[in-house]
């Protein structure tokens, strides 16, 4: 199973636009949209849902009518989470669930329950199974379910028969970043000539050769400053990364974007030969097993 990450040092980078248009140029694969706190995949793409599923992420403690109101649990919590009453209440924005309450509760009042964290789902596109997900505000279990919406793409994968599953991954560094990209066969990191352009390149392929992974880069909009664009390929070559092309800026993406296609599915698209091109390099990379 050829695994494809695609990700970016911060959001806005046309990271999404990107994977939606490699899944309508890819035969027999599936998607995963791993964007958990904000996911869009689905909206680029006229997509059926076909089923969802809870996510339970962590727990919460929970206090029973048997409280004493004694107050030491809330001497105790070190996340400030206990709401003084009768009974007393936990604050689950608060909680972290280590557990400390429970230890000193004096009239066993206290005990932690599986929290709902979010939900994650199944939907097609053109017959294309697209898994994508959404976390509850405040919630910060993003690594696992970003790991659920990877499992679940690939059993689907395997079930079906198909040989590839492209990862519209976490845009940063953080948790769902990282889980988006462990593990994978190859990793495609957009980046965008702007003036925090080459710093947040810099910061995401730190964070993919930490993983041992094999990536190449590819700029978005390379037209609008092409001065830094030479300094983003004169610091990939001097770090022996490849350059898998260069997309134009094309205002044909917001059109694309409010019909809910693909932008390489529009005539006229200035954007779709660079992403084509794109295409064809990570199909020679599959070929060769994920090593340029």
């Amino acid at each position: 199973m050829f695994q494809i990450a695609i990700v970016s040092g911060k959001g806005g980078t046309g990271k999404t636009t990107l994977a939606g248009s490699l899944s309508f140029l890819f035969d027999n694969h599936a998607m995963a949209d791993c964007d958990v706190d904000a996911p869009n995949l689905h909206l680029l793409m006229e997509t059926e849902l076909i089923s969802s599923f809870e996510y339970y992420g962590g727990k919460k403690a929970v206090i029973s009518n048997d409280c004493i109101s004694c107050g030491v649990c809330e001497k105790y919590c070190r996340f400030d989470a206990l709401i003084r009453g009768g009974p007393y209440r936990v604050d689950p924005y608060a909680c972290e669930g280590c557990g400390a309450c429970i230890v000193v509760c004096p009239a066993k009042a206290i005990t932690l329950r599986e929290n709902k964290s979010g939900d994650y789902y199944l939907s097609r596109f053109n017959g294309t199974p697209l898994v994508h997900a959404l976390l509850y505000p405040g919630e910060e279990t993003s690594g696992g379910l970003v790991a659920e919406v990877r499992k679940l793409a690939i059993a689907i994968s395997e079930e079906e028969k198909r040989g590839l599953v492209i990862i519209d991954g976490a845009p940063g560094i953080g948790c769902p970043a990282t889980s988006s990209i462990t593990g994978v066969s190859y990793v495609v990191v957009v980046s965008e000539p702007t003036v925090s352009g080459l710093h947040d390149l810099e910061r995401i392929i730190e964070t993919v050769r930490h993983f041992r992974r094999d990536c190449g880069v590819v700029i978005n909009k390379c037209d609008i400053n092409r001065e830094k664009t030479s300094q983003i390929e004169n610091w990939c070559g001097a770090n022996r990364i490849q350059v898998l092309g260069k997309i134009l800026y094309d205002e044909k993406v917001g059109e694309a974007t409010m019909l809910g296609v693909p932008v390489v599915s529009l005539d006229g698209s200035g954007a779709a030969d660079g992403i084509r091109e794109i295409k064809n390099k990570l199909e020679n990379i599959m070929i060769s097993g994920g090593k340029r």
